[in-house]
């Protein structure tokens, strides 16, 4: 859980990092969305003030994350909470300080960092990055967005293999040498981001975006492949309609943006109900946005979420609507393995020419 800094708290909750317990207790005339209760306690894996720095945030959220990727396993990170609470900021940073740097451009430092503390280890590192806008995928690394609305660029579309795997065509992957080649990657994917005024926030995202590293690793002269994935989701604002005063293309926008969050959290209340046994059925393939990060929810990663708030006294509802939602997404297990496999090319390659023995 994140808070978002503000210089008018409401006061109306209470943040203890021992305990890493977040307690409100809301003014009754507040208290009608979420029938009559008026307190309310949570409790995190981590709790970060107002106070909190980026480069903390990075440490204790997605360190461990990096590093397992380049060890072989799938992580995702992603942020939820309600428009203007701080989630574009988390994943991707400010771009006035240098210590504002988000998430993806502080795990992009570290991979690349790691290469050459693992000289032994072969790496080739790709960048895709997806935007989801309207319950339609679109390539934000595609060039021809200098020429063309998004209306008119190439949708990005959902293939699914016979073993259940999800493909996207039209979602173009790009080769990455070096940390400076990356960051240019995601500037230019959050230059071509879609994104609108409101009344809740100057500059807000109304779309999701999942910005993906991809690596593939194999010591020297081994035939075994490694091939990992990191995801970095930035989820759109959560919040309802009436709130946003919005209309026209905007109410379209928010209604697409809370129809695929109620999806997620659909998703997530079927992931704990089959662990308890109660269903078989997990509704992935209700919207883009599950069906994209469904080994994230329940498979093979390591998934961490970020909840972000805004302390302020007329977002109270919202923070405690997104305190539930992280509740449900704390009950869900996941069961990461290292992704490897032999290279039958490479393998045929070390047999042929291996010294022969003559026979006796």
């Amino acid at each position: 859980m994140r808070v978002r800094p503000s210089k008018r708290p409401s006061g109306f909750f209470t943040v203890n990092p021992d305990t890493r317990e977040l307690e409100f207790a809301v003014p009754p005339d507040l208290a009608g969305v979420h029938h009559g209760r008026t307190n309310f306690a949570f409790r995190f894996n981590g709790m970060f003030g107002m106070g909190a720095s980026q480069g903390e945030i990075f440490e204790r959220v997605a360190r461990a994350s990096v590093d397992s990727v380049l060890d072989g396993y799938n992580a995702t990170i992603f942020a939820y909470g309600q428009t203007g609470s701080g989630k574009t900021f988390t994943i991707t940073g400010g771009a006035e300080r240098y210590e504002d740097r988000g998430l993806i451009p502080r795990a992009l430092s570290r991979i690349f960092a790691a290469f050459k503390d693992r000289p032994g280890v072969q790496y080739t590192t790709y960048i895709s990055y997806l935007e989801i806008y309207n319950e339609g995928g679109y390539d934000l690394l595609d060039p021809s967005h200098e020429t063309k609305t998004l209306e008119e660029l190439p949708r990005v579309t959902l293939l699914e293999d016979e073993a259940g795997s999800v493909h996207l065509k039209n979602l173009s992957l790009h080769a990455a040498t070096n940390e400076e080649e990356a960051l240019n990657l995601l500037f230019l994917g959050d230059t071509n981001r879609a994104i609108a005024e409101t009344p809740m926030n100057l500059a807000s995202s109304r779309s999701h975006c999942i910005f993906t590293i991809s690596l593939e690793s194999r010591q020297e002269g081994s035939s075994t492949v490694r091939r990992s994935k990191l995801h970095l989701v930035d989820l759109a604002g959560s919040e309802r309609t009436h709130k946003t005063n919005s209309s026209g293309q905007l109410f379209r926008e928010a209604t697409h943006i809370n129809k695929s969050l109620h999806y997620l959290e659909m998703v997530i209340v079927a992931l704990h109900e089959a662990r308890r046994g109660l269903r078989t059925h997990i509704p992935y393939r209700n919207t883009m946005l599950t069906s994209v990060i469904r080994d994230s929810l329940g498979g093979n990663c390591m998934t961490s979420m970020i909840a972000t708030i805004n302390p302020e006294p007329e977002h109270t509802d919202e923070s405690v609507s997104t305190c539930r939602f992280a509740q449900r997404v704390a009950r869900v297990q996941n069961s990461a393995t290292i992704n490897e496999e032999t290279d039958p090319s490479l393998l045929v390659r070390q047999v042929r020419w291996a010294p022969c023995t003559a026979m006796r």
